[in-house]
């Protein structure tokens, strides 16, 4: 009932490689092994994974520290900062990167894009690792303490074996997301695998060495996905059916004040000084002539694209996700990480892998809003996969072979008890995806239909001339229109406890 449509997910999934196979294929041997053996392809490949691994160990770094301040502890204000926390996944990555050289120009190569990406990108560990601690019963520690055990043993040895699968994942959608980023660095001026394969797509006829360095960069996807299923192992885990004990908070003491200091920092820099530069633009910008027309019908068309792209990514990511949480196959593995191939692909290589796709086998779709969804699904599919996975582990598999043993069939079990326990998965997933389409910009460049533009299309436009002020209500609306959503994932993901 689940196998075939997740085995439809997965193909989807890989079509954009098959394309990359194509295309390979179709140049000789010869050509790859030039393009391979290539010096710049070494250093494309250790400058993105360098990049890759620091952004990862950031995010794991501020996202962990941020959600255990306010989870665990005393902290002042700590309901408004885990609020505020969760903002900066409503700030585009490429607007932060704009912010940032506009106003110091010197922080840019790989320190500026690392700094930007890390900014934007922590809520992805952030937000799970807040649900997964939030939903601790304090019980199992209080009985480690009364053994004997002190607080930084009881922390690594109970905490964080249940904190590391949310925390694994969250961290793997953070290396595959900046693999695959291509504005905050271009406009950071880093070269990575993303800004080469789209400089070799504009500047050549050849698409070879563009589709080599595509299947590379699939090659490392691969293994860091592979790194992350070795990590999470075979275990099932459970946190609970139902409520657990309030827990008393942890006291900073003489910390509380640099803690406080510690998430002021990391606030102002991610969401403050992005919003405090769109509005210097707005404010002071000589540059804007704001066509309000043209305004509400970028922010609608971002409205229903995303909204679609989400609805999709949801459809196509409920069968694998269950799968995987129910049945721990190889098989059902392999479809899982089929899922998160186009995640690590430059939106310019799904792009064009759609395009192919729609001129020589659905040309009708060809530059329709459907094939820019059908991007966007295959584009953000593991946060829904991901959050599925997780909301269903998290529901006692004794509760669907108590329906069954009842007399329901399979898909009444479904139905009846396994969606409706996964929903807060999906929904926290499905905000998501939301969320990142509206910020997407590589594929909707050339996918949308022709005249139809987005908040981030009009964006890219007018900074790409120069005219940051022209391109700030843009910016400041698509900001304002993600806060909202990202505010109310926040909530849900606090309330409800789903992990990412």
């Amino acid at each position: 009932m689940l196998l075939v449509p997740a085995m439809v997910t997965a193909a989807l999934a890989l079509l954009p490689v098959a394309y990359l196979g194509v295309r390979v294929l179709e140049s000789g041997g010869g050509a790859v092994a030039d393009v391979l053996g290539r010096p710049r392809t070494a250093e494309l490949v250790a400058r993105s994974l360098t990049l890759a691994a620091v952004v990862t160990a950031g995010c794991v770094a501020v996202g962990v520290s941020l959600a255990w301040l306010v989870v665990r502890t005393d902290l002042p204000g700590r309901r408004l900062v885990g609020v505020l926390a969760a903002l900066p996944l409503a700030v585009p990555s490429y607007v932060a990167a704009y912010t940032w050289i506009a106003a110091v120009p010197r922080v840019n190569g790989f320190t500026g894009s690392a700094l930007v990406l890390v900014l934007v990108s922590y809520p992805y560990v952030y937000l799970p690792a807040v649900a997964v601690l939030s939903r601790l019963d304090p019980a199992m520690e209080e009985v480690a303490r009364s053994l004997g055990h002190g607080r930084a043993r009881t922390f690594l040895t109970l905490v964080v074996p249940q904190l590391r699968p949310a925390v694994a994942a969250g961290g793997l959608l953070v290396a595959l997301y900046v693999l695959g980023e291509f504005g905050a660095v271009s406009i950071m001026r880093y070269q990575v695998f993303t800004t080469a394969i789209y400089t070799s797509y504009r500047a050549a006829f050849d698409r070879t060495p563009a589709a080599v360095l595509g299947m590379v960069l699939v090659a490392i996807a691969f293994v860091i996905v592979w790194a992350e299923a070795r990590s999470r192992g075979r275990a099932a885990y459970a946190l609970g059916g139902g409520a657990p004990r309030t827990r008393a908070p942890d006291r900073l003491g003489g910390w509380r004040w640099p803690a406080l200091g510690w998430c002021a920092v990391v606030l102002g820099l991610a969401a403050g000084f992005p919003v405090a530069g769109i509005g210097y633009w707005l404010v002071r910008g000589s540059s804007a002539s704001l066509d309000v027309a043209t305004l509400g019908a970028a922010g609608w068309t971002t409205l229903y694209v995303s909204a679609g792209g989400a609805a999709l990514a949801t459809v196509l990511a409920i069968p694998v996700g269950i799968l995987v949480a129910r049945r721990r196959s190889r098989p059902v593995r392999m479809l899982e990480q089929a899922t998160y191939v186009g995640h690590a692909l430059p939106g310019i290589v799904i792009a064009l892998a759609f395009v192919f796709f729609a001129v020589r086998f659905a040309y009708p779709l060809y530059q329709r809003t459907p094939l820019l969804l059908l991007a966007y699904a295959v584009l953000f599919l593991p946060a829904v996969v991901g959050a599925v996975r997780a909301s269903v582990l998290q529901s006692p598999p004794i509760l669907e072979d108590i329906a069954r043993s009842l007399g329901r069939r399979p898909l009444g079990v479904l139905r009846e008890v396994t969606l409706p326990l996964a929903v807060p998965g999906i929904g926290a997933g499905a905000a998501l995806v939301f969320l990142t389409c509206m910020k997407e910009l590589p594929a909707t460049l050339l996918l949308r239909p022709t005249g139809t533009e987005t908040l981030a299309t009009q964006l890219w436009t007018e900074t790409g001339s120069g005219a940051y002020a022209a391109a700030a209500p843009y910016a400041a609306l698509l900001m304002l229109l993600a806060a909202l959503p990202g505010y109310l994932l926040a909530q849900r993901l606090g309330k409800n406890g789903v992990t990412l």
